[in-house]
């Protein structure tokens, strides 16, 4: 019963009871159509057959010179043809009716008129055994009235219909196979792919799914193997990312317990103790910086990070954060010049969130400029966007760097031990809040020498 159960459920199975209804709708409804359309078709052929033959009897009778001899040579040429016929004369001027037994009893009193009048009829009337068909011929003093059945005549119609039903029958056994091989054929990759997907579900990423059957399904075998891979990179690149943090975690929490240990053990003489205490707290707060630059991106990647769209003027955001990027740049002897549009540049964001990006790029820029050389802070309006730029005089990146800029730890991993670098996630934090705003981000050589990072937000209307 279990086994019947999900049979039923199965592709197969309702594909194959899909085709039956199908076939079934079509042969009731086209059975009874047609029934109605054969028995239309069979009646007017009927009426047609049984008014040639009283023609042709009519023509019989007429070509003889004695009336009743002609009408008798008519009635007889009938015979065998499942027609009943009436012969009507005049005899001694009364009006006599000879022949079969119902043409007779329909060969009414409006019919001996027209017929005396020499005119011909043709009629369906309903006989206590069922509709019949009348045709009356004059001829001479007389004339001829046929009749039949309407379902004598309608037998071969019924059998044709007969014939119709089991071919109807035939179809839904065919329709049935055909949808239950068609099934089969589509459930087999179907079956496949969600043997693959389980696969992956249970953690397995060495997945691939043949691409077979119809394009539909053929592109979701695709699709799971591309998920296959994706998923295999997205995990090593977390690993990789993972092991990168944990040292750089370790480092900073080294140098603290290090410290900390050595001042409590007294190693440390108290003429050094300040010292040792402020590369404590340098070590806590690039500890403290990593940890929330971790949580910013955790949050960005979930979407949970707040952002409050309001309209912003570049020109005043960048005012306004001028004498603490130049007292940053002063301090480690680098140069600072501020470049704003002299007009309002106003675009649709989040000051906050767009402070904490060119914070942020401010802090890589440092990190690369040396003594004496530039950072330059920019603005400016381009076409319906506004551009945001921090520019620095440093060694600049590689060509091939520019375009994975601000993937996570990317240039971490490329520059580390090269160059003084950060937590290598300043840059990816601030293209997730860029995107955010609806705008993008761009690298590419500064004119100062150095590397350029560029924000672009559409302007508010």
């Amino acid at each position: 019963m279990t086994g019947l159960r999900a049979w039923s459920r199965s592709l197969a199975a309702q594909i194959s009871g899909l085709a039956l209804l199908v076939v079934l709708v079509t042969a009731v409804v086209g059975t009874g159509a047609a029934v109605v359309l054969v028995q239309r078709a069979n009646d007017q052929a009927a009426g047609r057959t049984l008014a040639a033959l009283a023609d042709a009897a009519s023509t019989v009778a007429g070509q003889s010179a004695n009336a009743d001899l002609g009408l008798g040579r008519a009635r007889r040429a009938l015979d065998g043809m499942g027609v009943q016929v009436a012969v009507v004369r005049t005899v001694a001027g009364r009006t006599v009716v000879t022949g079969d037994p119902l043409a007779r009893r329909l060969t009414t009193a409006v019919l001996l008129d027209r017929l005396a009048r020499g005119e011909d009829a043709s009629d369906e009337v309903v006989d206590e055994g069922g509709r019949v068909f009348v045709e009356a011929r004059a001829s001479g003093s007389g004339g001829l009235v046929l009749v039949q059945r309407r379902s004598d005549a309608v037998a071969l119609g019924q059998a044709a219909i007969v014939r119709m039903v089991w071919g109807f029958a035939a179809v839904a056994v065919l329709a049935v196979l055909l949808g239950w091989w068609v099934a089969r054929r589509l459930a087999a990759p179907l079956r496949r792919t969600a043997a693959a997907a389980a696969e992956l579900a249970a953690g397995h990423r060495q997945v691939a799914v043949e691409e077979s059957g119809p394009a539909e399904v053929a592109a979701v075998a695709a699709s799971v193997t591309s998920l296959a891979r994706a998923l295999a990179h997205s995990e090593a690149r977390q690993r990789e990312f993972l092991l990168s943090v944990s040292h750089d975690l370790r480092t900073p929490l080294t140098a603290i317990t290090g410290y900390a240990e050595s001042l409590a053990d007294g190693i440390i003489p108290a003429d050094r103790a300040p010292e040792a205490g402020r590369v404590v707290g340098r070590e806590a707060a690039r500890l403290e910086r990593m940890v929330a630059d971790l949580l910013d991106l955790a949050r960005l990647d979930a979407g949970e990070l707040q952002v409050d769209l309001s309209p912003v003027d570049l020109r005043g955001l960048l005012l306004a954060g001028e004498p603490v990027w130049r007292h940053r740049c002063a301090a480690v002897e680098v140069e600072f010049r501020l470049e704003v549009p002299d007009e309002g540049l106003v675009v649709r964001a989040d000051a906050d969130r767009l402070r904490q990006a060119l914070d942020g790029l401010l802090d890589n820029a440092l990190r690369a400029t040396p003594a004496g050389r530039p950072v330059v802070v920019a603005a400016h309006a381009d076409g319906g966007y506004a551009v945001l730029e921090v520019r620095d005089g440093g060694p600049g990146l590689r060509t091939e760097d520019f375009a994975v800029a601000f993937e996570r730890s990317v240039l971490y991993e490329r520059y580390r031990g090269v160059r003084e670098v950060g937590t290598g996630l300043g840059l990816a934090i601030v293209a997730r809040i860029v995107a955010r705003h609806g705008g993008t981000v761009a690298a590419y050589p500064a004119p100062e020498g150095g590397a350029a990072f560029g924000l672009r937000l559409p302007r508010a209307s």
